[in-house]
């Protein structure tokens, strides 16, 4: 049951990104914008969930997991409502800002109770059925945003996560316990700073950091720009489109589960090394084949193994950046998640700026896992990592 609300928590955030993506040509058609200006929605969203983290991993260390997560998924109900409300492209845009901000507080607390309650390999397995919802998330939600569509207009899918954030708190209320001893809250006398200080100063956290960043900077391109490529150049329905993701998910589920068995033997910077070569290798094919002209087949074969690559790149970063910092762990999964989502805010709208076509969003997908190739070799540096305990 634990794993099982831990694991819907950690799943909000990613649903309240990703759940609307199938409607962006919906909202363009009905508040009379631009793709670039639908897309800015999708990164406002990003920005908040960030800036959230920056608030609320903090806040769990200073004065316990519960009550942060609590407030913080009451501020993503009202922000849903909102949304839902909205009839213009300005109003949207504040409330999905905010509904990031509310959404912040079940990837944090989630990380930061397991690494309360576990270290070594049993956080390895831990981490990976988290990272295995955090990959699957961005996947299926779309998937279920589209079959939403079809029984309602896309306000629909905003009152649908109000709905999500209420059973969040329900489950966190009645069987979710404290997990922070009493002694590690704000009785031990570190500050925000300190907190801060202690993971910032870690050269290899902020290396796996960096590297997380850009394997999700490359992941959000290809889901920002997906709807309009594969719904408009490619003519599929809302459902087709969903269908597309429910198969890109196979990729993630295998990528996140072979990962953590792989990760007993190998260690987790090791598998980053594959992972992200795997990732710009096919991002690579995915702009060569489309000056190919292979058309439909060039773009989602060598997408599939990208996203699969990706999968076993969640488990790794997540661990390499939790397995040192016990005593911070709610700042740690903060600024994690923060740099991760936050760059990806600002990186995946460039697909839309340069125009949508399988060659950018390729392009840019390269671009993205080119600099995390070079910051996992020159800031991680993979053969400091010490072993896990």
């Amino acid at each position: 049951m634990y794993v099982v609300i831990l694991g819907a928590l950690t799943a909000l955030g990613p649903f309240t990104i990703d759940l609307y993506l199938p409607a962006f040509p919906s909202l363009q058609s009905d508040l009379g914008v631009t793709e670039a200006a639908v897309q800015l929605t999708l990164t406002g969203t990003i920005v908040g969930f960030a800036v959230g983290q920056l608030i609320v991993g903090p806040l769990s260390d200073k004065v316990g997991r519960r009550l942060p997560l609590i407030l913080a998924t009451s501020v993503h109900i009202l922000a849903s409502l909102g949304a839902a409300m909205a009839t213009d492209i300005t109003t949207l845009m504040v409330f999905r800002v905010l509904q990031g901000v509310g959404a912040a507080g079940g990837g944090v607390v989630a990380m930061a109770m397991l690494r309360d309650l576990f270290g070594g390999y049993p956080l390895v397995r831990m981490l990976s059925y988290m990272a295995l919802v955090n990959g699957l998330a961005p996947i299926l939600a779309p998937v279920i945003g589209s079959q939403l569509l079809l029984v309602m207009p896309w306000p629909g899918i905003f009152w649908f996560l109000a709905g999500y954030g209420l059973l969040v708190i329900l489950a966190v209320s009645v069987f979710l316990v404290e997990t922070l001893p009493a002694d590690r809250r704000g009785s031990s006398g570190a500050t925000a700073l300190q907190r801060y200080r202690a993971v910032l100063t870690d050269r290899i956290f902020i290396g796996v950091l960096l590297v997380g960043g850009m394997n999700f900077s490359g992941l959000f391109s290809y889901l920002s720009a997906s709807p309009f490529l594969f719904q408009g150049t490619y003519n599929f329905s809302e459902q087709q489109y969903g269908l597309l993701f429910a198969v890109n998910s196979l990729g993630i589920v295998a990528g996140v589960q072979i990962s953590a068995r792989v990760l007993r033997r190998i260690g987790p910077q090791w598998v980053m090394v594959y992972s992200t070569a795997t990732m710009l290798l096919m991002s690579l094919l995915i702009v060569l084949f489309a000056q190919l002209g292979f058309g439909l087949w060039g773009v989602i074969v060598p997408l599939w193994f990208y996203i699969m690559a990706a999968g076993f790149t969640f488990p790794c970063v997540q661990v390499l950046a939790l397995a040192n910092h016990g005593a911070q762990a709610g700042t740690a999964a903060s600024l994690l998640g923060a740099v991760t989502f936050g760059l990806a805010g600002a990186i995946s709208p460039v697909v839309g700026l340069l125009g949508v076509s399988a060659t950018t969003m390729g392009g840019v997908m390269a671009v993205c896992i080119s600099a995390g190739v070079l910051f996992l070799w020159t800031v991680v540096r993979p053969r400091t990592v010490p072993p896990l305990g």
